[in-house]
């Protein structure tokens, strides 16, 4: 039976908090709401260190996605509940709009000021589902995102 190593759930976990603050970092609303000026918090307010944060912990989503994505193609004995459906496509959702906001940041790239608002708003709102899709799973009791397929069909 193919089994998630717990370590890689941790690591998913600990990765999309970091970017959800990291993310909001972006913003600028931990100085504008004074929350850089609590003790320990003040690199929330450098946007150049968020940043260079948020791609880190991207990174190493990323390689978690491939990471479970292959084994789960290779051992084909799995599929999508619905709820990690639902799941899978708030992710796949956010990893294109963070591929679009990486592209947008180069120096020779120009979005039309409408695209940019909604490719940040769409990566928002990805990023929110995401996360109410997992505690919505979570509190329903459901499996996170696989499970075995039935050899009766």
């Amino acid at each position: 039976m193919l089994r998630t190593p717990r370590w890689t759930v941790r690591l998913y976990i600990l990765c999309c908090a970091a970017l959800a603050v990291t993310g909001l970092a972006q913003m600028p609303i931990f100085k504008r709401y004074y929350i850089a000026d609590i003790p320990g918090l003040g690199w929330t307010a450098d946007f150049a260190l968020t940043h260079a944060m948020h791609y880190a912990f991207a990174a190493v989503l990323l390689a978690l996605i491939f990471m479970h994505l292959t084994r789960y193609v290779l051992a084909r004995r799995w599929r999508l509940t619905w709820t990690g459906a639902l799941r899978a496509a708030f992710l796949v959702t956010l990893v294109g709009t963070g591929f679009v906001r990486v592209f947008k940041n180069m120096p020779d790239v120009f979005f039309s000021p409408t695209t940019v608002m909604l490719v940040d708003w769409t990566h928002l709102g990805a990023a929110m589902g995401l996360g109410l899709g997992a505690l919505a799973a979570r509190l329903a009791g459901r499996q996170p995102y696989v499970r075995p397929r039935s050899s009766v069909r």
